[in-house]
C-alpha cells in the first residue's frame, strides 16, 4: 500500500484528492498537512510515508521550501501540484529534486478521467525505484550489462566524426537530468539536438527558457515548419508530437502513443530515417517503455544509442526497455553521458 501524504491550505482541494485516491488500488492517504511547515514537521515524526503529494502555494511555508527541507533530510517521492500561472516555479521544485508534478484541474467538481489516470501513473511511478529495490532483479540486470558490453563500441572520434544530429527522451526525473546534461553541453554544436520530455501543454516553453539559460547552444520551443539549424536544441512543445526530416521540425496532434503527447517514439523513428548512421540517440529516466521502439529503428538505420544507468535513474522504465530490445551500446550513468554528448557534438 503506498501511504500518501497530502499537503494543501485548500480544505477543499485536499478532500477532492483522498476522495480520488480512494478509488486507486494499492493507494491510500496516510494524512494531511494545511502547509509546508507542517508537511516538514510531519515528516520528521513519521517514517512510514511514501509519498508528499504537495501544493505549490501555500501560507507559513510554501511548497519550494518545504520541498528543500525535505530533499536534505529524506528521500521520500515528492509530486507538486501545479497551477499554470505556477510554470517558472514547477520548473524550478524539478530541478530542486520533485520526482514529478502534476497541474491542478481546472473545475474540481467535474474532473476528467485522464487526470485521475495520470495522477495514478505518477503516484504509482514514483515507487518503481524504492521497489526495485526491494524486489532486485540482479540475475536480470547481469545479464542486460554482459548483453550491452558484447555490442559494438565507438571512441567519441569516430561519434563526433559521423554525428550529424542527437536525440533525447526522457519522462520521469528528466528535467533534472536534462539540467545536468544541457550544462555539460559545449558553447557550441556542430549538430542540432532533439528533445522530447513528458511535460505537458503550458509548461515546455518555461523549461525551453530554463534550459537556454544554462546551455550554450540556443534552446528553443520547437515550432511546426522550423527549419533544422545546427547549435540549436529543439524541446517538444507539451501536447504535440515532434518528427523530423533532418530539414524541418513537423508537429502532430496524433493520438497519444504510450499514454503520452509528446511521445519520443514519434522522434526517434522520424530521425532514423532522416540520419541514419549519423544519429545519436540517450534515453534517460522514464516510466514506461517510450523510445524503445525507436531506439531499434535507430539500430536498424545504423544510428548509436545510449541509455541511463539504473543507479542514476529516478526510474529506470525507458532505458530498461530499450536494453531489452537489445538495440543499445553504451548504459552510462549521468555524469558519463553528460560527458559523452559533450565530446559527440562539439
Amino acid at each position: 500500500m503506498i501511504r500518501v501524504l497530502i499537503v494543501d491550505d485548500s480544505a477543499f482541494m485536499r478532500k477532492v484528492i483522498t476522495d480520488l485516491l480512494k478509488k486507486m488500488n494499492g493507494v491510500e492517504t496516510a494524512d494531511i498537512a494545511r502547509n509546508g511547515k507542517a508537511a516538514v514537521d510531519y515528516l520528521a515524526a513519521h517514517d512510514d510515508i511514501d509519498l508528499v503529494l504537495m501544493d505549490i502555494e501555500m501560507p507559513i511555508m510554501n511548497g519550494i521550501e518545504a520541498l528543500k527541507q525535505i530533499k536534505q533530510k529524506c528521500s521520500t517521492p515528492v509530486i507538486m501540484l501545479s497551477a499554470l500561472s505556477n510554470k517558472e516555479i514547477t520548473i524550478e521544485a524539478l530541478e530542486l529534486g520533485a520526482t514529478d508534478f502534476v497541474t491542478k484541474p481546472v473545475n474540481l467538481t467535474a474532473i476528467e478521467s485522464d487526470w485521475t489516470r495520470d495522477l495514478e501513473r505518477k503516484i504509482k511511478g514514483s515507487q518503481m525505484k524504492k521497489n526495485e529495490r526491494l524486489h532486485p532483479t540482479i540475475e536480470r540486470d547481469k545479464k542486460l550489462r554482459r548483453e550491452v558490453a558484447l555490442k559494438e563500441k565507438k571512441t567519441d572520434v569516430e561519434l563526433n566524426r559521423g554525428v550529424h544530429a542527437l536525440v533525447i527522451g526522457s519522462s520521469t526525473g528528466g528535467p533534472r537530468s536534462l539540467l545536468t546534461v544541457a550544462r555539460a553541453l559545449p558553447r557550441r554544436s556542430k549538430v542540432p539536438i532533439f528533445i522530447v520530455q513528458h511535460m505537458p501543454k503550458g509548461f515546455t516553453k518555461s523549461f525551453a527558457e530554463r534550459l537556454d539559460a544554462e546551455c550554450g547552444p540556443h534552446v528553443v520551443e520547437a515550432q511546426d515548419g522550423m527549419m533544422v539549424e545546427p547549435n540549436t536544441v529543439y524541446l517538444a512543445p507539451g501536447d504535440y508530437h515532434m518528427t523530423t526530416d533532418g530539414i524541418k521540425i513537423y508537429l502532430n496532434q496524433e493520438p497519444k502513443l504510450h499514454g503520452t503527447r509528446p511521445a519520443v517514439d514519434y522522434l526517434f523513428k522520424s530521425a532514423a530515417k532522416a540520419y541514419q548512421k549519423h544519429l545519436v540517440a540517450v534515453i534517460l529516466t522514464g516510466m514506461g517503455h517510450d523510445g524503445a521502439d525507436g531506439m531499434v529503428e535507430i539500430a536498424k538505420n545504423g544510428g548509436y544509442n545510449f541509455a541511463q544507468n539504473k543507479e542514476t535513474c529516478v526510474v529506470f522504465g525507458m532505458p530498461r526497455a530499450a536494453i531489452e530490445k537489445d538495440v543499445v551500446n553504451e548504459v552510462l550513468g549521468l555524469d558519463e553521458i553528460a560527458t559523452k554528448v559533450n565530446r559527440i557534438v562539439r
